[in-house]
């Protein structure tokens, strides 16, 4: 192959609170690719932006499942590429891979952790990033959070945070499909709206106009049955003062926490886990990958009977990556977020 110019984003200091663009290290190097037997070079096409991304550059502690990034390496980060040359058998030329390998442009890889979603169906007319949103990780970490933790039940009242999020708008729809009462809690009218009008959940409040503990008191009478927690802080703590007996609580994320530069004090209706004997787990989708299967199936058939709606917020160019992640905590992104690295016919 001839050379090309592979351009890269690495870390260069654990930030404290918001990412700033000096915090990486903008590489442009030019690298000519020989592959040895068993290899594949994959051109990067779309960069998942997550989350997770900002507590595995946390500067005061390592996340508790995975080894942080270290400063000097690649920024780690999920996306779709396809292949443009294979020596391994288990891959061909021009399928199109997802895995964990990083913001830039090129890879270089054995095929260890690489998914051939060239090998799952895909409905027609939609972009592969499908395959970042409902048909992805986001996708199975609703599924699994909400079906193997919340556990619903038809006539129950589930509440998600974060609900016009990626994960979250899907959590609610999921709750639908089982028959439950869902109310989302986003940030803005505009969110609000989109939730219930498009995605049908039955009530949205406005954490930031909003008092969410008094308004849960008021929509929940009989209390929460499941809260799927995607942010922590003091909304955890809302609907823990409004959380039913025998309540669920699955634990996606605490995105409020992310940025903190200091510890805050614990929710205080804690005290209700205890007294109305609520279940409250922590997970990562990395729990459920060997039934990954089992999930992607069913938000697809979920997906083809029209029963799940998503969007995505499209940045173009990787050169934005590092600022694209303030979105997520700044929640000026409208669903999925994913950073457009080139088109997906290169």
């Amino acid at each position: 192959m001839e050379k090309v110019i592979n351009r890269q984003w690495r870390l260069v200091n654990h930030p404290i609170g918001l990412v700033n663009e000096s915090d990486f290290e903008w590489i442009e190097e030019e690298v000519e690719y020989k592959l040895q037997e068993g290899e594949i070079l994959v051109r990067n096409l779309y960069l998942s932006i997550d989350p997770a991304n900002r507590s595995w550059i946390a500067a005061s502690s390592k996340s508790h499942y995975t080894e942080p990034v270290k400063l000097g390496e690649i920024m780690r980060g999920i996306t779709i590429g396809r292949i443009l040359e294979s020596k391994n058998s288990k891959f061909d030329q021009g399928e199109y891979v997802m895995g964990l390998t990083g913001w830039q442009d090129y890879t270089l890889s054995n095929g260890s952790g690489l998914t051939n979603i060239s090998l799952l169906p895909k409905p027609e007319g939609v972009s592969l990033t499908i395959y970042l949103s409902v048909f992805g990780m986001i996708g199975l970490t609703a599924y699994f959070g909400l079906l193997e933790i919340g556990k619903p039940k038809e006539g129950e009242t589930l509440v998600v945070s974060a609900a016009a999020g990626a994960v979250g708008s899907l959590v609610g729809q999921i709750g639908q499909i089982k028959g439950c009462r869902v109310i989302g809690i986003a940030g803005t009218d505009e969110k609000c709206q989109w939730i219930t009008k498009e995605l049908g959940f039955d009530e949205a409040i406005n954490y930031k106009t909003e008092n969410v503990r008094k308004r849960l008191e008021e929509l929940c009478p009989n209390g929460i049955d499941i809260y799927f927690d995607n942010v922590g802080g003091e909304i955890l703590d809302a609907a823990l003062a409004n959380i039913a007996v025998f309540g669920r609580i699955p634990v996606c994320g605490m995105i409020s926490k992310y940025i903190q530069t200091e510890l805050q004090a614990g929710p205080k209706y804690i005290v209700n886990i205890n007294s109305r004997r609520v279940r409250m787990q922590g997970f990562i989708i990395s729990d459920y990958l060997d039934r990954k299967v089992e999930g992607i199936l069913e938000l697809m058939t979920w997906y083809n009977e029209g029963k799940i709606k998503y969007r995505e917020h499209i940045v173009e160019g990787i050169e934005n990556a590092p600022l694209a992640l303030n979105m997520l905590f700044d929640g000026s992104n409208k669903g999925k977020l994913i950073c457009k690295i080139a088109n997906e016919s290169i």
